[in-house]
C-alpha cells in the first residue's frame, strides 16, 4: 500500500509498504477514505519532536472498516468511522475520567507520571513517534485501529468526508479551548493563530454564543481566511508582538480579555535573538506566543495552552501568572469526550468545518503538501489528502 513516511527532518515520502496486520482482537483495519496534514504533524517534520525511524504519519483520518478483530462488538466491515486522535483502551483510569490522551495502556514502552519531551509520556496517539506509542498513523491507503470499541464513531447517513473528518482533532481541540475556559457567554475571546485548530476556536467560540471573536496571527492571509471562515475581527501581529497586546487593552477597556486561546505552540516565527536565546537555554522552539497570553488576558482571567510545547523553558513569567491570578490549562485534547456532541452540530448544520481546506492533493503528493504547508506558500491554510488517488 502507499503511505506517507517520515524519514528524516524535512524529508516525507509516499512509500510503498506492507499493508498492516490485525496484532489484537480489538483492532479493526481500516481503509482510509480521506486524511490531513496537522500543525502537530509539522512538530515532526521540523525535527522538533524527533523521530529517528520511516513511520506512517497522520493522526486525522477516517474511511471504511476493511476488517474486525473477534472481540470488536460495535463495528463491522463496510461501516463508515471517523477515528479520534488518541489511542485510548476505554477502560483505565484515565480513560474513565474524560482524559483518552492519558491512557495508561496504549503507551507501556513511554508510559509514567513524569511528562516531559525525553522522559514519562501519556497515552500513544497516531503516527506521532515512537514516544506516543510508535503506531503508524492514517497518511496511508490502510491503518490498524487499536481499541476499536471506544474510539471510532460511525459517520451519519448523508455527510460527507470533508464535513466530518475534523473531528478527529483540530475541532474537538478548538473547542476543548473554549471548553477548558468555561465560557458561557458574552465574553471576549482572543486566539492567538489563525491555523486550522485557531479556526475551530473561533467557530467554537461563537458555538458557545461568545460575545467578541478575535484572531492574531502574523501572516495576513492566515487572517484574511479567519476572517472568511469565522467572521472574527483580527489582529496583524507585528515586531514583537507588543503591538496586540495594546489593542486587546484598547479594545477590552484596559482589562484584556476574559479568554486567551494559545493555537500556535513552541515553533512560532522567531528572530535571530528568539533563536539565539533558545540555544543558550536548550529550549526547544519559544513560548513567546504563550507569553503574549499571559499579557493580553485580563486579571483572573483564563488562558488555554492548545499549541505544543514539549520542553522547559527559561524564565517563564511565573511572577504575572501569580499577580494577574490567570487560571491555565493546556495539553492533548480529550477528542473522545466532545466528538459525538460535535458530530450532532454538523449534522444540524451549526457548524461548517470544510471551508478552512485550501489544498487537496493525492496522497503521492504528500511531499509537496508537507513543503507548503510548512513554508505557507500559496496561501495553504489546510491540506487534504486522498489516498485512493
Amino acid at each position: 500500500m502507499k503511505a506517507a513516511r517520515i524519514h528524516g527532518p524535512g524529508i516525507v515520502k509516499c512509500d510503498n509498504v506492507e499493508d498492516p496486520k490485525m496484532k489484537e482482537d480489538t483492532d479493526i483495519i481500516l481503509k482510509v477514505t480521506a486524511t490531513a496534514i496537522c500543525g502537530s504533524d509539522l512538530h515532526i517534520y521540523s525535527g522538533g519532536i524527533p523521530q529517528p525511524r520511516p513511520m506512517t504519519l497522520g493522526h486525522e483520518f477516517m474511511g471504511i472498516v476493511e476488517e474486525t478483530g473477534k472481540a470488536v462488538k460495535n463495528l463491522q466491515p463496510g461501516d463508515r468511522v471517523v477515528v479520534p486522535f488518541p489511542i485510548a483502551c476505554g477502560a483505565c483510569f484515565f480513560c474513565q475520567h474524560d482524559l483518552p490522551g492519558h491512557c495508561e495502556n496504549s503507551n507501556p514502552e513511554h508510559y509514567g507520571p513524569e511528562g516531559g519531551l525525553f522522559t514519562q509520556k501519556g497515552g500513544a496517539l497516531f503516527g506521532y513517534t515512537d514516544l506516543y506509542g510508535g503506531y503508524d498513523g492514517g497518511q496511508a491507503e490502510y491503518v490498524r485501529v487499536p481499541y476499536a470499541d471506544f474510539g471510532p464513531r460511525k459517520v451519519p447517513d448523508g455527510l460527507t468526508d470533508e464535513q466530518v473528518l475534523f473531528l478527529t482533532d483540530i475541532f474537538p481541540t478548538g473547542y476543548t479551548g473554549v471548553d477548558w475556559a468555561n465560557v458561557k457567554g458574552g465574553e471576549t475571546i482572543v486566539i492567538y493563530g489563525s491555523g486550522p485548530v485557531g479556526l475551530m476556536a473561533a467557530k467554537s467560540a461563537w458555538l458557545r454564543s461568545a460575545g467578541r471573536v478575535i484572531i492574531v496571527d502574523t501572516l495576513q492571509y492566515r487572517l484574511d481566511k479567519a476572517r472568511q471562515t469565522t467572521n472574527a475581527e483580527i489582529i496583524l501581529w507585528e515586531g514583537d508582538g507588543k503591538n496586540v497586546t495594546e489593542m486587546i487593552r484598547t479594545l477590552t477597556d484596559g482589562r484584556g480579555a476574559d479568554v486567551c486561546i494559545e493555537a500556535v505552540g513552541f515553533e512560532p516565527d522567531r528572530n535571530f535573538l528568539d533563536r539565539a536565546k533558545a540555544v543558550i537555554n536548550l529550549e526547544k522552539g519559544s513560548p513567546k506566543v504563550l507569553e503574549a497570553c499571559m499579557s493580553s488576558v485580563r486579571r483572573g482571567g483564563f488562558v488555554s495552552v492548545l499549541g505544543v510545547y514539549p520542553t522547559t523553558y527559561d524564565n517563564f513569567p511565573v511572577g504575572q501568572f501569580f499577580d494577574k491570578g490567570i487560571t491555565m490549562r493546556g495539553g492533548q485534547a480529550p477528542a473522545h469526550k466532545y466528538i459525538d456532541m460535535l458530530m450532532n452540530v454538523v449534522q444540524q448544520g451549526k457548524v461548517k468545518l470544510n471551508d478552512i481546506i485550501t489544498h487537496r492533493l493525492p496522497l503521492s503528493q504528500i511531499a509537496d503538501g508537507y513543503a507548503m504547508f510548512k513554508k505557507k506558500e500559496d496561501n495553504c491554510v489546510k491540506v487534504v489528502l486522498d489516498p485512493t488517488l
